[in-house]
């Protein structure tokens, strides 16, 4: 990001000038200053206020932090008995804060999906589901589609003469969004209720591997029979992973009982969108119970357990 460089947390700015700042149109002659060390989250609303959003590499540089910080927290409060493990929480919970919390990640998530970043996922499958006919219910019930992690109640607000949508999150920050953990969501109240549930970067956020699996059988109990699951997860979750392939995916989402429908993803880029469609598994999910090595180097560990 020319003008700036990013350190522990903080961007700071640089004077660049070479003869003062300038002055309603003159140059001053006044002497050079540094800017002091400005937090994060002040500098992004200073530019969502001034642009319309935040810089593109800030956003991905706050949010990549949060799911280092967020994953370490969890795998912390499972055991703080230690005086050591007491105090690294503590750090990680001050550098959380000092980021601006939960609440700056989902803003920041939110201006990613905004227009001028070529909208939101939830586009996609718009498309997907509008090019299989879905929008001509004409005297049909609409749709019902669950949205998980829900940053803006209106992703789908184009398509509600034809579908109903329920969005949800960890922390709403909206009334029409119901907070809500998904993972805690009553099974016989919610089972196969939904015609569609969404799943747009919400796997990889969830830090335990098997809580990424348990949110997949869940997401299999509450739809519908021929229900469809719309799966979203950065590329390298499964291009660059050291326990998780394509062809892996394949096979842990068939013993679910899904089976794809529509992939979309392109060689460089960041995201990995799959439509999946219920049917009853096929087996084998005994293969997917533990981590199974898939590639060796340097990779992520992205893993999904059932």
């Amino acid at each position: 990001m020319p003008g700036f460089k990013f350190d522990a947390g903080y961007v700071t700015a640089e004077v660049e000038e070479q003869n003062g700042p300038v002055v309603g149109g003159w140059t001053s002659t006044m002497p050079k200053a540094r800017k002091k060390k400005t937090p994060i989250t002040s500098t992004e609303r200073r530019h969502a206020s001034t642009n319309g959003s935040s810089n593109p590499q800030t956003t991905r540089t706050l949010i990549r932090r949060f799911h280092v910080l967020l994953k370490k927290q969890r795998q912390l409060q499972k055991n703080v008995s230690s005086v050591t493990n007491e105090e690294e929480l503590g750090k990680v919970e001050e550098e959380i804060e000092q980021l601006g919390g939960l609440a700056a990640y989902q803003r920041m998530s939110s201006i990613g999906q905004g227009t001028d970043r070529g909208g939101g996922s939830e586009q996609v499958l718009i498309k997907w589901l509008v090019d299989m006919g879905f929008s001509k219910r004409d005297d049909k019930e609409p749709l019902s589609l669950l949205e998980v992690g829900a940053l803006k109640p209106d992703n789908y607000v184009s398509c509600s003469l034809w579908m109903t949508t329920t969005p949800i999150d960890l922390r709403s920050r909206y009334p029409s969004i119901l907070e809500q953990d998904f993972l805690t969501m009553n099974v016989h109240e919610h089972a196969e209720k939904w015609d569609l549930i969404s799943l747009s970067l919400v796997v990889n956020f969830v830090p335990d591997a098997k809580d990424r699996g348990r949110m997949l059988v869940l997401a299999h109990t509450f739809l519908r029979a021929s229900g469809m699951l719309f799966l979203v997860l950065p590329l390298p979750c499964v291009e660059n992973s050291r326990y998780m392939t394509f062809e892996r995916l394949d096979g842990l989402m068939g013993a679910v009982g899904f089976v794809e429908v529509a992939r979309r993803w392109r060689e460089g880029g960041k995201i990995c969108y799959w439509l999946y469609k219920k049917v009853h598994g096929r087996g084998g999910s005994e293969e997917f119970r533990r981590k199974r090595v898939c590639r060796e180097g340097r990779r992520n560990n992205f893993c999904i357990v059932l």
